[in-house]
Order: structure tokens, then C-alpha cells, then sequence
């Protein structure tokens, strides 16, 4: 039987129109957030009480931390390499890495997590109304650069993330209310035995965006459900985070003691009673965790 845990709390009223890809920066102290629509980068500075954001020159799909301490971001159709710590206020250096289907006009980078080899795996999307499964996974390295993963074509990718030993990705395609499974091979950027972790209990739910914590298990932000769930890693439900708004996006564990759950949140799909109800929707919360987190792991180069 699976354990409801309190409702997250605010952090940030920052209304995203649809936030995604929150991380914690633990060379910053920091949490990084993107907001899809608006075209912003987030960071929140908690033993601060800071926070501000960058506006970029096109939509991001996600993000990610290299070792050196700069940041991968992943734009509707590039990659480019960011150095927070040159940024002014107005401006965000970008440097160009990759680009990313350029020759398909309806898809755009979408969710992703570096593994824990050192490389940094994404998914895209397909944004026409017919919605086939145009979308694509993909390994990014410095060493090798942009590799297609061998994996199904996909409407929504999201749910990147890794196994302890990452060995294991997990991913989904959020329009089928389950997460799936496979063998991954970083240094070949290859996957095999593709089966089903676990199916959501609310098949009205869309999987988004997930963590591994320090036990292995699985924690995903579920769309239109007002929660995250926690998977065990043979894909039982073991916990749910309950929180206050309709769309939770992504989740990631942060803090000192890494047992700090940030979830970040979308304001899209939503009446306009809707959002007068739920004023902090597109906001970032967090809750306390028992169980820790891992640091994020971080793209070797």
C-alpha cells in the first residue's frame, strides 16, 4: 500500500507558464528551472532568498550541469553550453554545441538528465495537432557528440532518468499513462529488453518528469494528477507527494542533505477558473523527504 505524504510547499511564486527541467546546483547552491513558454531560465538561491531569471532566444526543453560548472541547454532545435558565472543581468551567454533535428519542422527538444557516465541523454516531441510518434531520444557527449539512442519513436519524451548503477533508463512517452524500462549502454549509446516499469493508478494522468533518489527509487511528477509519485525499483508504488497545483512538471532533490523534493509546475490546460483558484500554478514547491537524493550527476567536458 502506498504512503501520502503532506503537500508540498510554495518556494517561488513564480508562475511559470509552463515550467520544467527543475535541478539542484550543488556547486551554486542552487535550484535551476526552465519556463518552456516564456522562454526563461530560472535560479533560486534558498540560503539567500534570491532568485531571478535569464530570457533566451528560443523555447528550452531542458537542462542540464557539465562538470565544470556550466550548463547545458537544450533549445527547441540546438544545444549550447551556458557559464552562469559570466551572466549579467540582462544577458546569458550561449555557445553553440549541436543541433538537434533541424529537418523536422514540428519538433522540439523536450525532457532530459545526464546519465552517470558522463554523457547527457534527451528526448524530443512532436508539436502537430496529429501527434505521431515523430519524437526521438538522443546522447550527448563532448567525446562523441549528438547520438540517436535506438528506441522507439515517441510523441512526448519525458521521465529521463537512471538506475543506480545507470544501467537502467527510464523514460515514457507521456501520452500513454505509463513509464517504461530498458538496458542502457552509455559508451555505445545503445538500449536493449525495452519493457514497462510500472503503469500510473490514474490512467487520467500524464508521467512527466522523474528523479532517482539515493535508494533507487523512481519519483515522478504526474500531470493533471496533483502529485508525484514514488516507484520502488521494481516499479511497486511505495508514496505520494501530494501537491497544491494540477500540473506538477518535474521533481528534483536538492538542498544541503539532498532531502529537500523541488517540484516545479505548469499553468497551461487550465480554465480561467481554473487558475483563479490556483493562483501559485507554474509556481516551485518543495517537501521534505525522509530518504535523500543523489547530486545531480553532471556532463563530463
Amino acid at each position: 500500500m502506498s504512503v501520502e505524504l503532506a503537500p508540498a510547499t510554495l518556494v517561488v511564486d513564480s508562475r511559470c507558464t509552463h515550467g520544467e527541467g527543475v535541478l539542484w546546483c550543488e556547486q551554486r547552491q542552487s535550484v535551476l528551472w526552465i519556463d518552456i513558454a516564456e522562454r526563461r531560465l530560472w535560479e533560486h538561491h534558498p540560503a539567500r532568498g534570491t532568485r531571478r531569471y535569464w530570457v533566451l532566444p528560443d523555447r528550452p526543453g531542458c537542462i542540464g550541469l557539465f562538470d565544470d560548472g556550466t550548463l547545458l541547454v537544450a533549445l527547441v532545435s540546438s544545444l549550447h553550453r551556458a557559464d552562469l558565472a559570466s551572466a549579467t543581468d540582462d544577458t546569458l551567454p550561449l555557445q553553440w554545441l549541436a543541433d538537434v533535428e533541424p529537418y523536422k519542422p514540428y519538433t522540439r527538444s523536450n525532457d532530459g538528465r545526464a546519465d552517470r557516465h558522463g554523457n547527457f541523454v534527451f528526448g524530443t516531441m512532436n508539436e502537430h495537432p496529429e501527434r505521431a510518434a515523430d519524437g526521438r531520444f538522443y546522447q550527448y557527449s563532448t567525446r562523441h557528440g549528438l547520438r540517436e539512442l535506438p528506441l522507439p519513436g515517441i510523441v512526448i519524451s519525458n521521465a529521463i532518468s537512471f538506475s543506480l548503477d545507470g544501467r537502467t533508463m527510464y523514460w515514457c512517452d507521456s501520452v500513454s499513462p505509463r513509464i517504461m524500462a530498458c538496458d542502457y549502454d552509455p559508451e555505445q549509446a545503445s538500449t536493449r529488453n525495452v519493457r514497462e516499469f510500472t503503469a500510473l493508478a490514474d490512467t487520467a494522468a500524464e508521467p512527466d518528469g522523474s528523479a532517482v533518489d539515493a535508494a533507487g527509487r523512481v519519483w515522478n511528477a504526474q500531470w493533471r494528477a496533483r502529485q508525484v509519485s514514488c516507484y520502488a525499483p521494481d516499479g511497486t508504488l511505495l508514496q505520494v507527494q501530494p501537491v497544491p497545483v494540477k500540473h506538477p512538471t518535474c521533481v528534483a532533490f536538492g538542498g544541503n542533505d539532498l532531502r529537500t523534493l523541488y517540484v516545479i509546475s505548469s499553468r497551461l490546460d487550465h480554465t480561467p477558473e481554473e487558475l483563479a483558484a490556483s493562483t501559485h500554478a507554474g509556481s516551485l514547491f518543495s517537501a521534505r523527504q525522509a530518504q535523500p537524493g543523489l547530486p545531480e550527476s553532471r556532463i563530463r567536458g
